[in-house]
């Protein structure tokens, strides 16, 4: 494990070591899933409306924040929601450790669509802003942290990193995050990564469609054949992503978009997560020591795959590493 720390000292954080049996990156990354145990869901869901009319879902754990000494912002990854694998295994790992807990749903991701033709984006950080903003003005005295998940990982860092001095968060972490956009855009279209590309297309395809039966006045002039001809994440950023949210094509987008450029501006002790053999990401998305910030830590770990990172020395009984490093990192900054 590699890691690097240019801020203060502090405690060492467990080290990923992968199982024995699951050290290939696709059985980390497809076995993570699969493996993981039914916890709990949250207690409950909030819509809440945005300043441009439309809404998203908040789903609160069953720790009250008034209870806790710290209340930890979810972001999902690329068509996440609550029936994640990774994003229940945090909730209640992090409620076990005495956090609050609460998951932002991109738009319209949590199971209806959202009110309006756009969608949300890796450079999208508007919706987090107002969030936190909100979360503080109902809890001003209690602690905020936040962590993101691949895409999700890549918002919170270029927030943070946009927001510098003045981010209300007091940690956070990023896991898996596709830092350098175009590049990795590239890598998920090579070889078997392929297959994980057509899971998250065909999904992102069904979300576009039912755009496109609900807006009778949808903004670009596109079809749903058209849309189902896409063969590609980038493809489908470049006709649908990119326009839809004020990006020149794709390149522009994932140019605008990538949080690598943010990591020196953030103010914030943050921790990165990342595999050498991410199936979905390209080697350019991992920071180098130039690229760390003041306040960065990178947890760098030969194997682990893409948001995997299972151990565990007995076949069929795994541990999920990401369950203890993330709270761990966050205690140790607490205020």
């Amino acid at each position: 494990m590699q890691a690097r720390q240019k801020s203060e000292q502090i405690a060492d954080l467990p080290e990923f070591k992968p199982a024995w049996w699951l050290k290939n990156c696709h059985l980390q990354t497809i076995m993570a899933k699969y493996l993981a145990p039914k916890q709990p869901l949250p207690h409950s869901t909030e819509l809440l409306a945005l300043p441009d009319g439309d809404e998203l879902m908040l789903c609160f754990g069953q720790t009250p924040p008034a209870k806790a000494q710290a209340l930890v912002v979810l972001l999902h990854g690329l068509e996440g929601n609550i029936h994640s694998h990774y994003v229940r295994g945090m909730l209640h790992s992090l409620q076990q450790q005495g956090f609050a807990a609460v998951l932002m749903h991109f738009r319209g991701c949590h199971g209806q669509a959202n009110k309006l033709p756009r969608a949300y984006h890796s450079g999208d950080t508007e919706d987090l802003r107002f969030v936190l903003h909100t979360l503080k003005a109902r809890y001003p005295n209690l602690p905020l942290a936040a962590v993101g998940f691949s895409l999700g990982g890549n918002v919170l860092m270029k927030y943070c990193g946009e927001t510098a001095k003045q981010c209300p968060l007091y940690a956070a972490a990023a896991v898996s995050a596709p830092l350098q956009l175009s590049a990795s855009a590239d890598r998920i279209n090579r070889g078997f990564s392929k297959v994980y590309q057509r899971y998250l297309l065909n999904r992102l395809k069904a979300t576009m469609q039912r755009k496109l039966d609900h807006y009778t006045d949808f903004p670009l002039a596109i079809k749903a054949d058209d849309i189902q001809r896409l063969q590609s994440i980038r493809e489908f950023d470049q006709q649908l992503t990119a326009p839809l949210h004020g990006f020149t094509d794709a390149e522009d987008y994932y140019r605008r978009s990538s949080a690598k450029a943010y990591l020196r501006t953030i103010a914030r002790p943050h921790l990165l997560i990342h595999a050498k053999d991410d199936p979905f990401l390209a080697a350019e998305a991992i920071p180098t020591a130039d690229e760390l910030g003041p306040y960065s830590r990178l947890l760098l770990s030969e194997h682990g795959g893409h948001v995997g990172f299972v151990s565990g020395a007995i076949p069929g009984q795994p541990r999920y590493w990401l369950d203890q490093v993330i709270p761990a990192f966050f205690q140790q900054h607490l205020p």
